[in-house]
Protein backbone atom coordinates (compact mmCIF):
# COMPACT_ATOMS: atom_id res chain seq x y z
CA UNK A 1 0.00 0.00 0.00
CA UNK A 2 1.06 3.60 -0.58
CA UNK A 3 2.42 5.87 2.12
CA UNK A 4 0.22 8.96 2.43
CA UNK A 5 1.28 12.27 3.95
CA UNK A 6 -1.33 14.92 4.78
CA UNK A 7 0.30 18.18 5.82
CA UNK A 8 -0.04 21.93 6.20
CA UNK A 9 -3.31 21.79 8.12
CA UNK A 10 -4.89 22.35 11.52
CA UNK A 11 -4.70 18.89 13.05
CA UNK A 12 -7.69 18.27 15.34
CA UNK A 13 -6.95 15.86 18.17
CA UNK A 14 -9.29 14.87 21.04
CA UNK A 15 -7.65 17.30 23.46
CA UNK A 16 -6.11 20.01 21.29
CA UNK A 17 -5.54 21.47 17.84
CA UNK A 18 -2.04 21.42 16.34
CA UNK A 19 -1.41 24.20 13.79
CA UNK A 20 0.81 23.23 10.88
CA UNK A 21 0.08 19.59 11.58
CA UNK A 22 0.53 16.48 9.52
CA UNK A 23 -0.53 12.85 9.44
CA UNK A 24 1.41 9.97 7.97
CA UNK A 25 -0.40 6.77 6.99
CA UNK A 26 1.61 3.66 6.21
CA UNK A 27 0.09 0.31 5.25
CA UNK A 28 -3.31 1.72 6.04
CA UNK A 29 -2.43 2.74 9.61
CA UNK A 30 -1.54 6.09 11.14
CA UNK A 31 2.12 6.09 12.10
CA UNK A 32 2.47 9.77 12.98
CA UNK A 33 0.17 12.66 13.87
CA UNK A 34 1.94 15.84 14.89
CA UNK A 35 3.59 19.04 13.74
CA UNK A 36 4.73 19.78 10.23
CA UNK A 37 8.14 18.30 9.37
CA UNK A 38 8.23 16.00 12.37
CA UNK A 39 8.32 13.06 9.98
CA UNK A 40 12.10 13.44 9.79
CA UNK A 41 12.34 13.29 6.04
CA UNK A 42 10.30 10.16 5.49
CA UNK A 43 9.21 9.89 1.88
CA UNK A 44 5.57 9.51 0.91
CA UNK A 45 4.04 8.12 -2.25
CA UNK A 46 1.08 10.51 -1.98
CA UNK A 47 1.28 14.01 -0.49
CA UNK A 48 -1.94 15.94 0.14
CA UNK A 49 -1.62 19.60 1.07
CA UNK A 50 -4.45 20.70 3.39
CA UNK A 51 -3.72 24.33 2.43
CA UNK A 52 -4.42 25.55 5.94
CA UNK A 53 -7.66 23.61 6.32
CA UNK A 54 -8.60 21.17 9.04
CA UNK A 55 -7.29 17.62 9.23
CA UNK A 56 -9.89 15.52 11.02
CA UNK A 57 -10.71 11.88 11.70
CA UNK A 58 -13.36 10.53 9.36
CA UNK A 59 -16.89 10.83 10.74
CA UNK A 60 -18.73 7.83 12.18
CA UNK A 61 -22.47 8.05 11.53
CA UNK A 62 -24.37 5.73 13.85
CA UNK A 63 -27.81 6.35 12.39
CA UNK A 64 -28.82 7.39 8.89
CA UNK A 65 -31.92 6.57 6.87
CA UNK A 66 -30.22 7.82 3.71
CA UNK A 67 -30.02 4.35 2.16
CA UNK A 68 -33.81 4.06 2.31
CA UNK A 69 -34.17 7.35 0.44
CA UNK A 70 -31.63 6.18 -2.13
CA UNK A 71 -33.53 2.93 -2.67
CA UNK A 72 -36.94 4.64 -2.85
CA UNK A 73 -36.51 8.39 -3.48
CA UNK A 74 -40.22 8.71 -4.19
CA UNK A 75 -43.03 6.49 -2.91
CA UNK A 76 -43.22 3.55 -5.30
CA UNK A 77 -40.12 4.58 -7.29
CA UNK A 78 -37.53 1.88 -6.59
CA UNK A 79 -33.90 1.51 -7.59
CA UNK A 80 -31.78 -1.60 -7.21
CA UNK A 81 -29.70 -2.06 -4.08
CA UNK A 82 -26.57 -2.11 -6.24
CA UNK A 83 -27.33 1.30 -7.75
CA UNK A 84 -28.43 2.83 -4.44
CA UNK A 85 -25.42 1.57 -2.51
CA UNK A 86 -22.91 2.61 -5.17
CA UNK A 87 -24.29 6.13 -5.52
CA UNK A 88 -24.72 6.71 -1.80
CA UNK A 89 -21.16 5.67 -1.01
CA UNK A 90 -19.81 8.36 -3.31
CA UNK A 91 -21.92 10.99 -1.59
CA UNK A 92 -20.90 9.85 1.88
CA UNK A 93 -17.19 9.99 1.08
CA UNK A 94 -17.67 13.58 -0.09
CA UNK A 95 -19.45 14.42 3.15
CA UNK A 96 -16.60 13.18 5.32
CA UNK A 97 -18.39 10.05 6.55
CA UNK A 98 -15.94 7.16 6.55
CA UNK A 99 -17.98 4.74 8.68
CA UNK A 100 -21.71 4.55 8.01
CA UNK A 101 -24.32 2.59 9.92
CA UNK A 102 -26.98 2.22 7.24
CA UNK A 103 -30.31 2.23 9.07
CA UNK A 104 -33.04 -0.15 7.98
CA UNK A 105 -36.40 -0.28 9.73
CA UNK A 106 -38.26 -3.53 10.16
CA UNK A 107 -41.52 -1.82 10.92
CA UNK A 108 -44.01 -4.26 9.44
CA UNK A 109 -44.86 -2.05 6.49
CA UNK A 110 -46.90 -3.67 3.74
CA UNK A 111 -44.85 -2.08 0.99
CA UNK A 112 -41.68 -0.08 0.36
CA UNK A 113 -38.23 -0.52 1.86
CA UNK A 114 -39.67 -0.83 5.38
CA UNK A 115 -41.44 -4.06 4.54
CA UNK A 116 -39.68 -6.76 6.54
CA UNK A 117 -38.57 -9.09 3.73
CA UNK A 118 -37.60 -6.20 1.46
CA UNK A 119 -35.43 -4.64 4.17
CA UNK A 120 -33.80 -7.99 5.00
CA UNK A 121 -32.99 -8.60 1.32
CA UNK A 122 -31.39 -5.15 1.01
CA UNK A 123 -29.36 -5.67 4.19
CA UNK A 124 -27.94 -8.95 2.91
CA UNK A 125 -27.10 -7.39 -0.44
CA UNK A 126 -25.26 -4.45 1.15
CA UNK A 127 -23.32 -6.70 3.50
CA UNK A 128 -22.16 -8.73 0.51
CA UNK A 129 -21.21 -5.72 -1.59
CA UNK A 130 -19.42 -3.99 1.28
CA UNK A 131 -17.37 -7.11 1.88
CA UNK A 132 -16.22 -7.30 -1.73
CA UNK A 133 -15.96 -3.75 -3.03
CA UNK A 134 -16.44 -0.55 -1.06
CA UNK A 135 -14.92 2.89 -0.63
CA UNK A 136 -15.97 3.54 2.98
CA UNK A 137 -16.71 1.32 5.99
CA UNK A 138 -20.30 0.14 5.76
CA UNK A 139 -22.24 -1.27 8.69
CA UNK A 140 -25.87 -2.13 9.34
CA UNK A 141 -28.07 -0.50 11.96
CA UNK A 142 -31.23 -2.55 12.19
CA UNK A 143 -34.16 -0.65 13.70
CA UNK A 144 -36.83 -2.91 15.18
CA UNK A 145 -40.35 -1.68 15.80
CA UNK A 146 -41.16 -3.49 19.05
CA UNK A 147 -44.80 -4.06 18.05
CA UNK A 148 -43.73 -5.89 14.87
CA UNK A 149 -43.57 -9.34 16.46
CA UNK A 150 -43.68 -11.05 13.06
CA UNK A 151 -40.17 -9.76 12.29
CA UNK A 152 -38.42 -11.37 15.25
CA UNK A 153 -37.39 -14.53 13.40
CA UNK A 154 -36.06 -12.50 10.47
CA UNK A 155 -33.95 -10.38 12.81
CA UNK A 156 -32.62 -13.42 14.63
CA UNK A 157 -31.48 -14.88 11.31
CA UNK A 158 -29.73 -11.63 10.36
CA UNK A 159 -27.95 -11.48 13.72
CA UNK A 160 -26.83 -15.10 13.35
CA UNK A 161 -25.49 -14.32 9.87
CA UNK A 162 -23.40 -11.46 11.29
CA UNK A 163 -25.33 -8.93 9.22
CA UNK A 164 -26.27 -6.61 12.12
CA UNK A 165 -23.80 -4.19 13.71
CA UNK A 166 -26.28 -2.21 15.83
CA UNK A 167 -29.82 -3.08 16.90
CA UNK A 168 -32.21 -0.41 18.14
CA UNK A 169 -35.64 -0.71 19.70
CA UNK A 170 -38.32 1.68 18.45
CA UNK A 171 -41.86 2.14 19.70
CA UNK A 172 -43.98 4.41 17.56
CA UNK A 173 -47.22 3.35 19.19
CA UNK A 174 -49.37 6.46 19.65
CA UNK A 175 -49.59 7.75 23.20
CA UNK A 176 -45.90 8.06 24.04
CA UNK A 177 -42.49 8.86 22.58
CA UNK A 178 -42.49 10.76 19.32
CA UNK A 179 -46.28 10.59 18.92
CA UNK A 180 -47.94 11.59 22.20
CA UNK A 181 -51.44 11.39 20.67
CA UNK A 182 -53.16 9.21 18.07
CA UNK A 183 -53.72 12.33 15.99
CA UNK A 184 -49.96 13.01 15.93
CA UNK A 185 -49.31 9.54 14.52
CA UNK A 186 -52.19 9.80 12.07
CA UNK A 187 -50.80 13.07 10.69
CA UNK A 188 -47.36 11.44 10.35
CA UNK A 189 -48.78 8.56 8.29
CA UNK A 190 -50.80 10.90 6.11
CA UNK A 191 -47.82 13.21 5.47
CA UNK A 192 -45.22 10.49 4.92
CA UNK A 193 -47.10 7.71 3.16
CA UNK A 194 -50.24 9.48 1.86
CA UNK A 195 -52.39 6.62 3.17
CA UNK A 196 -56.19 6.58 3.11
CA UNK A 197 -58.03 6.67 6.42
CA UNK A 198 -59.04 2.99 6.36
CA UNK A 199 -55.40 1.85 5.99
CA UNK A 200 -54.31 4.15 8.81
CA UNK A 201 -56.96 2.56 10.99
CA UNK A 202 -55.62 -0.91 10.18
CA UNK A 203 -52.08 0.13 11.09
CA UNK A 204 -53.21 1.54 14.41
CA UNK A 205 -55.08 -1.67 15.20
CA UNK A 206 -52.02 -3.80 14.40
CA UNK A 207 -49.85 -1.64 16.63
CA UNK A 208 -52.22 -2.10 19.53
CA UNK A 209 -52.19 -5.85 18.93
CA UNK A 210 -48.39 -5.91 18.78
CA UNK A 211 -48.01 -3.84 21.94
CA UNK A 212 -49.09 -6.85 24.00
CA UNK A 213 -46.13 -8.85 22.69
CA UNK A 214 -43.57 -6.04 22.68
CA UNK A 215 -41.92 -6.95 25.98
CA UNK A 216 -41.41 -10.54 24.90
CA UNK A 217 -39.85 -9.36 21.62
CA UNK A 218 -37.43 -7.02 23.42
CA UNK A 219 -36.30 -9.78 25.78
CA UNK A 220 -35.76 -12.30 23.00
CA UNK A 221 -33.88 -10.02 20.63
CA UNK A 222 -31.78 -8.32 23.30
CA UNK A 223 -30.55 -11.72 24.44
CA UNK A 224 -29.69 -12.71 20.86
CA UNK A 225 -27.88 -9.45 20.19
CA UNK A 226 -25.87 -9.48 23.41
CA UNK A 227 -24.80 -13.08 22.82
CA UNK A 228 -23.54 -12.03 19.36
CA UNK A 229 -21.78 -8.91 20.66
CA UNK A 230 -24.15 -6.54 18.87
CA UNK A 231 -24.59 -3.17 20.66
CA UNK A 232 -28.13 -2.14 21.57
CA UNK A 233 -29.89 1.22 21.37
CA UNK A 234 -33.28 2.63 22.29
CA UNK A 235 -35.13 5.22 20.25
CA UNK A 236 -37.22 8.28 21.17
CA UNK A 237 -37.10 7.67 24.92
CA UNK A 238 -39.48 10.04 26.71
CA UNK A 239 -38.78 9.33 30.39
CA UNK A 240 -36.20 8.09 32.88
CA UNK A 241 -38.35 4.96 33.22
CA UNK A 242 -37.87 4.24 29.51
CA UNK A 243 -34.10 4.64 29.90
CA UNK A 244 -34.10 2.30 32.90
CA UNK A 245 -36.27 -0.31 31.17
CA UNK A 246 -34.07 -0.59 28.11
CA UNK A 247 -30.85 -0.37 30.10
CA UNK A 248 -31.97 -3.48 31.99
CA UNK A 249 -32.03 -5.26 28.64
CA UNK A 250 -28.49 -4.22 27.70
CA UNK A 251 -29.12 -0.94 25.89
CA UNK A 252 -26.15 1.44 26.12
CA UNK A 253 -27.21 4.14 23.62
CA UNK A 254 -30.31 6.34 23.67
CA UNK A 255 -31.15 7.89 20.29
CA UNK A 256 -33.09 11.14 20.08
CA UNK A 257 -34.56 11.36 23.59
CA UNK A 258 -37.70 13.46 23.40
CA UNK A 259 -36.90 15.89 26.21
CA UNK A 260 -33.99 17.24 28.20
CA UNK A 261 -34.80 15.48 31.52
CA UNK A 262 -34.74 12.12 29.72
CA UNK A 263 -31.42 12.89 28.06
CA UNK A 264 -29.98 13.96 31.39
CA UNK A 265 -31.27 10.79 33.06
CA UNK A 266 -29.59 8.68 30.39
CA UNK A 267 -26.21 10.34 30.86
CA UNK A 268 -26.46 10.00 34.66
CA UNK A 269 -27.11 6.29 34.14
CA UNK A 270 -24.01 5.95 31.96
CA UNK A 271 -25.98 5.63 28.72
CA UNK A 272 -24.64 7.41 25.65
CA UNK A 273 -27.03 9.93 24.09
CA UNK A 274 -27.21 10.58 20.36
CA UNK A 275 -28.86 13.64 18.83
CA UNK A 276 -29.53 14.50 15.21
CA UNK A 277 -27.17 16.76 13.32
CA UNK A 278 -30.09 18.14 11.24
CA UNK A 279 -31.62 19.34 14.50
CA UNK A 280 -28.45 21.40 15.08
CA UNK A 281 -28.29 22.79 11.55
CA UNK A 282 -32.01 23.62 11.30
CA UNK A 283 -32.28 24.93 14.84
CA UNK A 284 -34.77 22.38 16.11
CA UNK A 285 -36.66 19.14 15.65
CA UNK A 286 -39.03 18.44 12.77
CA UNK A 287 -41.46 17.12 15.36
CA UNK A 288 -42.07 17.83 19.03
CA UNK A 289 -38.65 16.79 20.27
CA UNK A 290 -36.18 18.93 22.18
CA UNK A 291 -33.58 21.16 20.60
CA UNK A 292 -30.40 19.14 20.31
CA UNK A 293 -28.28 22.19 21.12
CA UNK A 294 -29.94 22.40 24.53
CA UNK A 295 -28.90 18.85 25.38
CA UNK A 296 -25.34 19.44 24.21
CA UNK A 297 -25.04 22.70 26.16
CA UNK A 298 -26.32 20.92 29.27
CA UNK A 299 -23.81 18.09 28.85
CA UNK A 300 -26.68 15.64 28.25
CA UNK A 301 -25.73 14.50 24.73
CA UNK A 302 -22.37 13.23 23.52
CA UNK A 303 -22.92 11.80 20.02
CA UNK A 304 -24.01 13.31 16.70
CA UNK A 305 -25.61 11.31 13.91
CA UNK A 306 -27.08 12.42 10.60
CA UNK A 307 -30.54 10.85 11.13
CA UNK A 308 -31.98 11.50 7.65
CA UNK A 309 -29.52 13.97 6.06
CA UNK A 310 -25.83 12.90 5.94
CA UNK A 311 -24.42 16.33 4.91
CA UNK A 312 -25.61 17.70 8.24
CA UNK A 313 -22.81 15.94 10.14
CA UNK A 314 -20.13 18.24 8.75
CA UNK A 315 -22.17 21.41 9.16
CA UNK A 316 -23.33 20.56 12.67
CA UNK A 317 -19.74 19.96 13.81
CA UNK A 318 -18.60 23.38 12.61
CA UNK A 319 -21.71 25.17 13.86
CA UNK A 320 -21.10 23.72 17.31
CA UNK A 321 -17.44 24.73 17.13
CA UNK A 322 -18.38 28.28 16.14
CA UNK A 323 -21.11 28.76 18.74
CA UNK A 324 -21.04 26.32 21.64
CA UNK A 325 -18.06 24.04 22.23
CA UNK A 326 -14.47 23.72 21.06
CA UNK A 327 -13.61 22.23 17.67
CA UNK A 328 -12.02 19.23 19.41
CA UNK A 329 -15.19 18.60 21.43
CA UNK A 330 -17.44 19.03 18.39
CA UNK A 331 -15.34 16.68 16.26
CA UNK A 332 -15.29 14.13 19.08
CA UNK A 333 -19.10 13.95 18.97
CA UNK A 334 -18.86 12.62 15.40
CA UNK A 335 -15.74 10.49 15.84
CA UNK A 336 -14.28 9.36 19.17
CA UNK A 337 -17.60 9.27 21.07
CA UNK A 338 -19.47 7.03 18.59
CA UNK A 339 -16.38 4.85 18.20
CA UNK A 340 -16.25 4.30 21.96
CA UNK A 341 -20.01 3.77 22.26
CA UNK A 342 -20.07 1.11 19.54
CA UNK A 343 -16.76 -0.52 20.50
CA UNK A 344 -14.87 0.47 17.35
CA UNK A 345 -11.28 0.27 18.55
CA UNK A 346 -9.46 0.99 15.28
CA UNK A 347 -11.15 4.22 14.14
CA UNK A 348 -12.37 7.51 15.55
CA UNK A 349 -9.21 9.54 16.20
CA UNK A 350 -5.92 10.59 14.66
CA UNK A 351 -3.60 8.51 16.81
CA UNK A 352 -0.73 6.25 15.97
CA UNK A 353 -1.92 2.70 15.48
CA UNK A 354 -5.42 3.69 14.35
CA UNK A 355 -6.73 3.08 10.85
CA UNK A 356 -5.96 5.86 8.41
CA UNK A 357 -9.47 7.28 8.08
CA UNK A 358 -8.84 11.00 7.60
CA UNK A 359 -10.65 13.93 6.02
CA UNK A 360 -9.55 17.43 5.07
CA UNK A 361 -12.08 20.23 5.52
CA UNK A 362 -11.69 23.76 4.23
CA UNK A 363 -13.97 26.77 4.50
CA UNK A 364 -15.61 28.09 1.35
CA UNK A 365 -17.24 31.45 2.10
CA UNK A 366 -17.62 30.33 5.73
CA UNK A 367 -19.16 27.01 4.70
CA UNK A 368 -17.11 23.89 5.49
CA UNK A 369 -16.46 21.57 2.56
CA UNK A 370 -14.66 18.25 2.45
CA UNK A 371 -11.85 18.36 -0.09
CA UNK A 372 -10.23 14.98 0.59
CA UNK A 373 -11.25 11.69 2.18
CA UNK A 374 -8.88 8.83 2.95
CA UNK A 375 -10.13 5.48 4.22
CA UNK A 376 -7.63 2.94 5.46
CA UNK A 377 -4.84 4.88 3.78
CA UNK A 378 -6.59 4.90 0.39
CA UNK A 379 -7.70 8.25 -1.07
CA UNK A 380 -11.35 7.68 -2.00
CA UNK A 381 -12.47 11.26 -2.62
CA UNK A 382 -10.94 14.51 -3.80
CA UNK A 383 -12.53 17.81 -4.79
CA UNK A 384 -11.01 20.86 -6.44
CA UNK A 385 -12.77 24.18 -6.92
CA UNK A 386 -12.18 26.51 -9.83
CA UNK A 387 -11.14 29.89 -8.46
CA UNK A 388 -11.54 33.10 -10.44
CA UNK A 389 -9.66 36.18 -9.31
CA UNK A 390 -11.77 39.35 -9.01
CA UNK A 391 -9.84 41.19 -11.71
CA UNK A 392 -10.43 38.30 -14.13
CA UNK A 393 -14.18 37.92 -13.67
CA UNK A 394 -15.06 40.57 -16.21
CA UNK A 395 -13.16 38.72 -18.92
CA UNK A 396 -13.96 35.07 -18.12
CA UNK A 397 -13.34 32.69 -20.94
CA UNK A 398 -15.95 30.22 -22.13
CA UNK A 399 -14.10 27.53 -20.14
Amino acid sequence: MSTVLLNNGKLVLPDRVIPNGEVIIENGMITLAGRLSHHYGRSADIIIDAQGGFILPGFIDTHSDAIEKELEPRPGAYFTTEVAFSELEKKLAGQGITTMYHSFSLAGAQYGVRADQVAAKCIRAIVGMARDYASIRNKIHLRFEVTNFEAVDIIQDLITEGAVDLLSFMDHTPGQGQYPTVEDYRRYLEKTYHLPLDEIGEILALKEQGRMKAGECVVRLSQEARAAGVPLASHDDDSADSISYYQQHGVTLSEFPINLPTAAAARRAGVDVSVGAPNIVRGGSTGKGMKAIDAITAGSANILCSDYYPPSMLHAVFLLADQTISISEAVAMATTAPAKALHLKDVGSLEEGKCGDVIIVRKRNNTPVVTNTIVGGIPVYGMNYRVTLPEDRAEQSAC
